[in-house]
C-alpha cells in the first residue's frame, strides 16, 4: 500500500512531488523513503515528463529523519545495507531526464538537505532554514551532502556546517549559490511551477543534454564523495566511538572517547 505521506502527481509535462508530512515537520522515516523511491523510479520511466517540482506541505520542507533512527538499523535490514539502498534509491535523481527543481520553505535538515542538494535547482522561501547535525548524533553525513556542498562552494563552509552543526539562512545559502532564488513564503510554489513550465516549454532533448553537460562537470567527484561516505559511515557505526557516544546519551552523561 502506498504510503500518502510521499505524493505524486502529473499536470501535462510537470511532476510535483510533494512531501507530505506536515505534523513532523516533514521527517522522513523508512517507509517514506521507499515511497520516496518510488516514485523517483516511476518518475524515470516516464519519458513524457519534462521538469519536476518537489516541494513540502506544512512549515518545513523536511526536517530530516527521526534522531531515533540514526546509526539503527533499517526496515530490519543492516547498516550498510541500508545505506546501499539510500544511496542507490537517491541516485536515481541523476537519471531521471527531467531537471528537478526543490521549493524549500522552513527547515531542511540533514539527509533530506542532502537530497536536495544532489537535485538541479534550489529555491528557498524567506527564513528558510539549512543545518547538517550529524556529528552531533555521533555519525557523518551520508547523503552526497559534503561533495555536493564543496562543489558548490568549497571547503570552508562544508567544513563549518558539518564540524560546527551551524544553521545556515537562505540568505546565506544564496549568497554561496546553495540555493539560486529567494521569494515570499506565499510566491514559492507559484515561482517553481513558473520555472518548471518554462523548462517544459524546451524542446526536452536539448534540455536533457545541457543537463548532462552540467552534471558530467562534477559527477566523478560527487560518486567518489558518496563512496567514502558509505565506508567510512560504516566504519563508525561499528566503531568504540559511536558505541560510547550512545552509551553515553542513553546514560545522560558526557562521552568519553578514547581515540587520540
Amino acid at each position: 500500500m502506498a504510503d500518502d505521506r510521499v505524493q505524486l502527481t502529473v499536470d501535462g509535462h510537470i511532476a510535483v512531488i510533494t512531501n507530505n508530512n506536515p505534523a513532523k515537520h516533514n521527517a522522513f522515516d523508512d517507509d517514506m523513503d521507499v515511497a520516496l523511491f518510488d516514485i523517483l523510479g516511476e518518475i524515470k520511466a516516464d519519458k513524457s515528463i519534462r521538469a519536476v517540482v518537489w516541494r513540502g506541505e506544512g512549515k518545513s520542507w523536511s526536517s530530516g529523519r527521526d534522531v531515533s533512527a540514526i546509526g539503527g538499523g533499517q526496515m530490519g535490514i543492516a547498516h550498510h545495507a541500508g545505506m546501499e539502498r539510500g544511496h542507490r534509491g537517491i541516485q536515481q535523481v541523476w537519471d531521471i531526464d527531467a531537471p528537478i527543481i526543490v521549493a524549500m520553505q522552513g527547515w531542511a535538515i540533514g539527509g533530506s538537505f542532502q537530497r536536495a542538494l544532489l537535485c538541479d535547482i534550489r529555491v528557498a522561501a524567506e527564513g528558510a532554514r539549512f543545518l547538517l547535525p550529524e556529528l552531533t548524533h555521533g555519525v557523518i553525513p551520508d547523503t552526497g551532502g559534503m561533495g555536493r556542498l564543496f562543489e558548490i562552494c568549497g571547503s570552508g563552509l562544508v567544513s563549518d556546517m558539518v564540524l560546527t552543526s551551524r544553521v545556515l539562512s537562505a540568505e546565506e545559502a544564496l549568497t554561496h549559490g546553495i540555493v539560486t532564488r529567494i521569494v515570499a513564503p506565499e510566491e514559492l510554489d507559484d515561482t517553481v511551477m513558473e520555472m518548471a513550465a518554462k523548462i517544459a516549454s524546451h524542446s526536452p532533448y536539448t534540455v536533457q543534454l545541457a543537463r548532462r553537460v552540467i552534471r558530467n562537470l562534477a559527477m566523478e567527484g560527487l560518486r567518489s564523495s558518496m563512496n567514502d561516505e558509505y565506508a567510512f559511515q560504516t566504519l563508525i557505526n561499528r566503531s568504540d566511538d559511536f558505541a560510547e557516544f550512545r552509551a553515553a546519551r542513553a546514560e545522560e552523561r558526557e562521552p568519553e572517547y578514547k581515540r587520540s
